[in-house]
């Protein structure tokens, strides 16, 4: 591909057939946006809400995200206890079951976030504003409040709808700095009195509920997620979104609140969609990647074994690490949704190490959460579950199809920016690890930048997980190609 061509490629267009192709709808129909000219603000809130606008909710997320699901504020108690308030949007407040734009987000399930554009599951006037906690913005919310012992477990927990106020509109970026102390407050943070003292809280608490779950096993994994950074409409460059503070504290209070949900309707005899992660099947695989490094992990699964060693290799080589954690996450296997029936034993989720886990967190996003929402509110108000068992089984397959579909749509888009990027630089060599090895071929990710392509040369005798030097062959935007021969050298 010369540079004529780099310019000319349409990779929004891309993206959007790439959706067809996965049986994904990527535009709203005329019905949705008919529906959608009617709502012009949520319902007026229940007067039976509980009212918590005096609370000092934040909202911590990217720095461009405007679709804004959950809030947070932490509570001082006796004893060395935290109260943990979070609140979730109540996109169900607007977005009834059965309607046109339900319709499209159950068909969906996801919205599909690729290096061209986003393709949201629910429409931005809703998603971004009406059913978004945007700053200094009152809204309806589904609250989880939990009180965190001083080690890190959870107490006691309670769900229930409030109505909630956002003080500030935070980003992770800008707050991990301000933590770290590589700068000062972030304006909206530092606008709100005693706002920074209650984030400091948050942290402090998330660490020790975070510290409690990797001593139950929960894996510590850092995978390398690349962004597309776009100049006047195209991709220009891969960014590394890489964790911190601020990211792992949400993702803490997000765990621990799926979990509430999930218990919630477990103790009223419901039904419900939970997110597992099963026993790995290829944990040979696990115990070989391991012995590679001189360690010994036990034949049985043991989540907390392979934490251990986790830890000891982020020590030993932390440059290297996100490539160890990408290994593994591959041979954990994807996760999938399951239904829960009260007083069967649930799957759990290996890597997180918890029994109890939903998706009620990020309703403007899943249709996973969006039906959880539905269930605890039947729950709540003492009314029949909105789903039979039945429905709750067909959407969990369903869920799981489309959550993989979005995926497989997010990595081609991908793959066609980053061969783009990549087609001046035919047969430069580059290091690299075997991410995938099947009858179907064998995948290996380059470092620099952080993008993977087939090996389809060489490739025989490497397995997930090994290191392989390739040379760059050749790139196909269009299918989103990125070819490589390995060279040893």
């Amino acid at each position: 591909m010369n540079e004529s061509d780099r310019h000319h490629f349409d990779l929004d267009e891309f993206a959007r057939q790439a959706m067809i192709d996965r049986d994904m709808l990527p535009d709203f129909s005329t019905d949705v946006n008919e529906e959608l000219s009617g709502i012009q603000s949520a319902p007026a809130p229940d007067p039976d809400l509980r009212d918590l606008r005096q609370l000092l909710w934040c909202s911590i997320d990217n720095d461009d995200s405007r679709d804004l699901d959950q809030l947070s504020v932490a509570e001082q108690l006796p004893a060395g206890q935290v109260r943990i308030y979070v609140a979730v949007a109540d996109v169900d407040g607007v977005v009834k079951k059965g309607t046109a734009i339900d319709d499209h987000a159950r068909h969906n399930t996801t919205s599909v976030y690729t290096a061209a554009r986003i393709f949201p599951m629910l429409p931005e006037k809703l998603s971004t504003d009406i059913t978004s906690l945007n700053q200094d913005e009152e809204r309806q919310a589904m609250v989880s409040e939990m009180v965190v012992n001083e080690d890190g477990t959870v107490a006691s927990s309670e769900i229930y709808r409030a109505l909630v106020f956002n003080r500030a509109k935070l980003a992770y970026n800008a707050v991990d700095a301000w933590l770290d102390g590589r700068s000062e407050a972030p304006a909206p943070l530092a606008a709100i009195r005693g706002l920074d003292e209650n984030i400091r809280l948050q942290s402090s608490v998330a660490q020790k509920m975070r510290e409690r779950r990797h001593e139950l096993g929960a894996l510590d994994l850092e995978t390398i997620e690349p962004r597309a950074v776009r100049k006047d409409g195209r991709i220009v460059d891969l960014e590394l979104d890489l964790k911190n503070e601020p990211k792992e504290l949400i993702e803490d209070f997000m765990i621990a609140a799926n979990g509430a949900a999930a218990r919630f309707l477990e103790s009223r005899k419901f039904a419900s969609l939970r997110r597992v992660v099963r026993v790995p099947k290829r944990w040979d695989r696990i115990v070989a990647v391991a012995e590679e490094y001189g360690e010994h992990l036990p034949a049985d699964p043991d989540a907390s074994a392979l934490e251990e060693f986790l830890l000891r290799r982020r020590k030993a080589d932390a440059l290297r690490f996100p490539d160890l954690s990408l290994t593994i996450v591959k041979l954990l296997g994807s996760g999938e949704y399951v239904v829960t029936i009260p007083g069967s034993e649930p799957v759990g989720h290996f890597g997180l190490a918890v029994r109890d886990y939903s998706h009620s967190t990020a309703p403007n996003r899943r249709f996973p959460d969006l039906i959880t929402h539905r269930l605890l509110k039947a729950a709540l108000a003492g009314d029949k579950p909105p789903y039979s068992i039945d429905e709750l089984r067909q959407l969990a397959e369903h869920c799981t199809e489309k959550e993989d579909d979005a995926a497989k749509v997010e990595r081609l888009v991908a793959k066609s920016a980053a061969a783009v990027l990549l087609a001046p630089r035919i047969n430069e060599r580059f290091d690299g690890v075997v991410t995938g090895a099947s009858e179907k071929g064998t995948w290996v990710r380059i470092f620099r930048p952080p993008v993977e392509g087939k090996i389809i040369h060489g490739w025989e005798g490497l397995d997930v997980g090994d290191k392989a030097r390739v040379k760059l062959v050749g790139t196909n935007p269009e299918k989103g190609f990125i070819d490589f021969v390995r060279t040893g050298k």
